[in-house]
């Protein structure tokens, strides 16, 4: 094994970054890279703590995530299994990172910036679907937004629907939380009451 241990060593191996890969970055949400954002009904958001890392899916109708200004995204935090762990991280660390995606455009988008929760009644409107509205908002203050070229979506093939995998051919979530359990919860139970509540 030869572990690479410093950022000469690194670059050395795989040379200079492309012009182009340095050109797309920038500090604000540009008009294209708003466009994106717009049309994208899922992301990826990466926090952390001393802890460690962490990443939680989020989605919505596209554009769920809204864009206040050139330099602010809001992002509801909408019922799940108050576990906490992404506004958790918040608190401890500021920092957070977005990857959205939009089903059939190869590229993805990345966003990074420092991140509030907020109760703000005025917000927490803003968001609401049939009277329903999130206990919180995600407010980040973007330092930085750019494209990520097509290539691990086009290396996965990820849209193509002839590929897409069967769920019936992997466990259930009731069935894993059945296995790590001991059978105190019940599988078939748990799997019939989240196709109840999976849209809340």
């Amino acid at each position: 094994m030869c572990d690479v241990s410093s950022l000469g060593a690194l670059r050395s191996i795989y040379g200079a970054p492309a012009k182009a890969s340095l050109v797309k970055e920038a500090n604000l949400i540009t008009s294209h890279y708003r466009a994106y954002i717009e049309a994208s009904p899922f992301a990826v958001l990466s926090t952390n703590s001393h802890e460690g890392l962490d990443c939680s899916p989020r989605g919505g109708p596209p554009g769920f995530v809204s864009v206040r200004d050139s330099k602010t995204l809001l992002l509801p935090d909408r019922l799940g299994n108050n576990r906490l762990d992404s506004l958790s991280n918040i608190i401890a660390d500021a920092r957070v990172g977005l990857l959205f995606l939009i089903p059939g455009v190869s590229n993805t988008l990345r966003v990074k910036g420092r991140a509030a929760i907020t109760t703000e009644s005025e917000l927490v409107r803003l968001f609401a679907i049939e009277d329903k509205v999130p206990r919180t908002v995600i407010v980040v203050t973007v330092t930085a937004v750019y494209f990520q070229c097509t290539r691990a979506i086009s290396r996965a093939d990820l849209w193509n629907g002839r590929k897409h995998v069967d769920p019936k051919s992997l466990p259930t979530a009731g069935q894993i939380l059945a296995a790590l359990s001991n059978e105190q919860i019940r599988a078939t139970e748990h799997d019939a009451r989240w196709q109840r509540v999976a849209l809340d």
